[in-house]
C-alpha cells in the first residue's frame, strides 16, 4: 500500500529545479546562484535578443543589445535640413540691407594685407611718425588735440636785472646773506672789496662759488661783484652760489635748465637748531636721577 507522505500533491504548484522560489511577499526576486545560461537573454544561440529594440526602451543598452542608429542619423539630417531650410527661406534683400547699414557710407572696408602693404619707406623719405600713423589709420593720445594740453609752467625768476643792465640776485644760507650783481666784463670776481682767493682761506669754498660760472662757461665773460654778511665762511659760501645763480638766471633765462640740473638754485635750507629757554642746548635735557 503506497505511503501518504511519497504520493505527490496534484494542487501544489509545481517549482522548477534551479529557479528562484516564489516570493511570498509578492516582490519577485532575482536569479538564484543556480541560474544557467539559458534562463539569461542573450547567452544562448536558442535565445536571441532582439536587435531592434533601443536602449530608451529597455531603460538603457544591456550587455549584448545593440542599439540601432537609424532613429540618430534621421535626426541629424533632419536638425541639418531644418537649418538649411531657415538659411534658404531668409529674404536675400534684407539681408544685402542689414550688410549695407553695417558698413560706413562712403568707405571701403579695409583688410589686413592692405594695413600691412604700408610701409615708412614707401611713404618716402620726408614722412614722418604722425603722417605714417594717420596714414595707417592709427590714433595717438585718446583723440585729444594738442592744442588742448595744458604747457608747462614757465620757470620762476627770482633775479632781476636793473637799468643798466646788471643782474642781480640775492642767497641766503644759514645766517649768511649774499647780495650778487652780475655785469659783462672780462671774469673778475670781488667779494667784500677783496679777490675770491684771497676772502676764502679754503679750496672747496672757492670751487663752490665758481661751480655755477663754470657749469654755464660764463667764467671769462661777466664780472660779479658781492657784498656779504653773517654767519661763517661755509654759509658765506652757499649764499654766494646761490646768488649768483639767481643772477645768471636772470641774466639768460635759457641757462636754467643748466642751473636747476646743477642744484644751484635750490637754496639749502638746513640750519643749527636753536637753544630752547631754560636750557643748555637745544635739546640737552635736564639730568635724570631714577634714585
Amino acid at each position: 500500500m503506497p505511503n501518504d507522505a511519497d504520493t505527490p500533491d496534484p494542487d501544489a504548484p509545481t517549482q522548477t529545479p534551479g529557479a528562484s522560489p516564489t516570493p511570498t511577499d509578492g516582490v519577485p526576486k532575482g536569479p538564484s546562484s543556480e541560474t544557467t545560461a539559458a534562463d539569461v537573454p542573450g547567452t544562448d544561440a536558442n535565445n536571441p535578443v532582439d536587435e531592434t529594440k533601443t536602449a530608451s526602451d529597455s531603460g538603457g543598452t544591456e550587455s549584448g543589445q545593440t542599439a540601432p542608429l537609424t532613429e540618430s542619423a534621421n535626426v541629424d539630417s533632419d536638425a541639418a535640413a531644418g537649418s538649411a531650410d531657415i538659411q534658404v527661406d531668409a529674404p536675400q534683400g534684407e539681408l544685402a540691407a542689414a550688410d549695407q547699414a553695417a558698413e560706413p557710407a562712403g568707405e571701403e572696408p579695409t583688410t589686413g594685407a592692405e594695413v600691412g602693404a604700408a610701409s615708412p619707406d614707401e611713404m618716402g623719405p620726408d614722412a614722418t611718425g604722425e603722417s605714417y600713423a594717420v596714414d595707417m589709420g592709427l590714433t595717438l593720445g585718446g583723440g585729444r588735440a594738442p592744442e588742448d594740453i595744458a604747457p608747462p609752467p614757465e620757470s620762476m625768476i627770482r633775479g632781476s636785472i636793473d637799468r643798466f643792465g646788471t643782474a642781480m640776485g640775492t642767497g641766503r644760507r644759514k645766517t649768511s646773506v649774499a647780495r650778487v650783481r652780475i655785469s659783462d666784463g672780462t671774469g673778475q670776481f670781488s667779494v667784500n672789496g677783496r679777490d675770491l682767493e684771497d676772502y676764502f682761506s679754503f679750496v672747496r669754498d672757492v670751487e663752490a662759488v665758481r661751480a655755477p660760472l663754470e657749469r654755464t662757461e660764463m667764467s671769462d665773460n661777466v664780472d660779479v661783484w658781492v657784498r656779504v654778511e653773517g654767519g661763517g665762511t661755509t654759509g658765506q659760501a652757499g649764499a654766494i652760489v646761490l646768488g649768483i645763480a639767481r643772477a645768471l638766471q636772470a641774466k639768460d633765462p635759457n641757462l636754467h635748465g643748466t642751473l636747476h640740473h646743477g642744484g644751484f638754485l635750490t637754496r639749502d635750507e638746513r640750519a643749527v637748531e636753536r637753544k630752547k629757554y631754560g636750557r643748555r642746548k637745544a635739546r640737552r635735557s635736564f639730568q635724570f636721577s631714577k634714585r
